[in-house]
């Protein structure tokens, strides 16, 4: 027989996976039609004038970068639009009274974020594979890039619904953080084309970090090392962790 505590894990995430993949009109196919115009305009045009960077093709050099934009956006935003709304119908008391432990009420919806954001992901690595060849330099390395930035922005993601009053509350971060973050994280350019100022300030930027790590499990490049991001990587997962579990087990913003 199953452990209650498996079950209840479980039980949470199918919930949280069904309830992405039941709009998935709203949740899967937006995001492959944005990249694909990131691939079309970015790729093909203006690619195209601008020639190799790094020694790939303009097209080979952002396509790990535009997958991982999915996976980060998708993995926040699942969690905090699922989290918050659990919230707002007071359903998220339930579980907080329930005999399960804090840690798997986070890790369950955590989970259901890195569910969708791998699921973007690979719905982006096909629309790629209409634009390059796809290579992969090192495997291991691509899939714990991938796991470890999915579940540090879907950390973000409750910590942000925790804090949030209402439904607008939940677009703030992503609007004005995560954006411009991701797109001065290194998508479209290598940080090491930047004056040395603004390469040190760049790397005050999480983000650089997890494309950097994933553009080098693609193609083995990388503009920092792979040792340093994969532990910025994993300092955050255990300060945003902590953070999480903290106010969920205080109930900060949760019981009224």
């Amino acid at each position: 027989m199953s452990h209650p505590y498996w079950i209840a894990f479980t039980s949470l995430v199918r919930k949280e996976i069904n309830r992405f993949t039941r709009i998935w009109v709203q949740t899967l196919v937006p995001p492959a039609i944005t990249m694909t115009l990131y691939f079309l305009i970015f790729g093909n045009l203006i690619g195209s004038r601008i020639g190799q960077m790094g020694g790939f093709s303009y097209m080979e050099f952002i396509m790990p970068g535009l997958i991982m934009m999915s996976v980060i956006t998708n993995s926040y935003a699942n969690v905090a639009s699922s989290f918050f709304s659990a919230k707002f119908q007071r359903n998220i008391e339930e579980l907080l009274v329930a005999p399960v432990p804090n840690v798997l009420i986070i890790l369950g919806y955590v989970a259901g974020g890195v569910s969708r954001g791998l699921c973007v992901g690979a719905i982006v690595t096909v629309v790629a594979l209409g634009f390059v060849d796809l290579q992969i330099h090192n495997l291991p390395v691509l899939i714990i890039t991938l796991l470890m930035t999915s579940v540090v922005f879907a950390l973000g993601g409750l910590i942000n619904a925790v804090f949030a009053k209402t439904f607008d509350d939940i677009s703030i971060i992503p609007t004005f953080v995560l954006t411009p973050l991701t797109y001065l994280g290194g998508v479209f350019y290598s940080i090491s084309l930047l004056p040395d100022f603004w390469q040190g300030v760049s790397q005050l930027n999480p983000v650089v970090y997890t494309i950097n790590a994933f553009r080098y499990g693609f193609l083995g490049v990388s503009d920092v090392s792979l040792g340093m991001s994969l532990g910025v990587l994993a300092a955050f997962i255990a300060v945003l962790f902590a953070v999480a579990y903290r106010l969920v087990d205080k109930g900060i913003g949760l019981r009224s």
